[in-house]
């Protein structure tokens, strides 16, 4: 297995988490602890996963902690559609976010099919 900051995955999961932390600064000052910090948490658990179960070196561990990872996705994608439809993120923002979620997730599925 590659150390977890050699993959592609992680490295754009750490990217994905830096712009929700950056997009998410605009949200309105009483979404602080709600839904700002979600997605946040949801965000900053996709390569916290990746990159603990890689640290298990071992393959099932591994794989559990990528399932958590791509359950994350699944967070983060509908905590930014209830985002846009609050009209928190612009219809830009929000395409930009989802499309990147999305690759990630995708990412995430081929890593997993591959270590089965």
């Amino acid at each position: 297995m590659a150390n977890f900051k050699e993959l592609l995955v992680w490295q754009k999961s750490i990217n994905f988490v830096t712009e929700i932390y950056r997009t998410t600064e605009s949200f309105p000052k009483d979404e602080t602890f709600g839904l700002k910090s979600q997605i946040r948490r949801a965000s900053v658990s996709i390569p916290s996963n990746i990159a603990e179960g890689n640290s298990r070196r071992s393959k099932p561990d591994y794989l559990q902690f990528l399932k958590i990872s791509r359950g994350s996705c699944a967070e983060v994608e509908t905590q930014l559609i209830i985002s846009k439809n609050l009209n928190f993120l612009n219809e830009n923002e929000y395409l930009q976010l989802n499309q990147n979620i999305i690759e990630i997730s995708k990412m995430l599925n081929g890593l997993i099919n591959s270590l089965k």
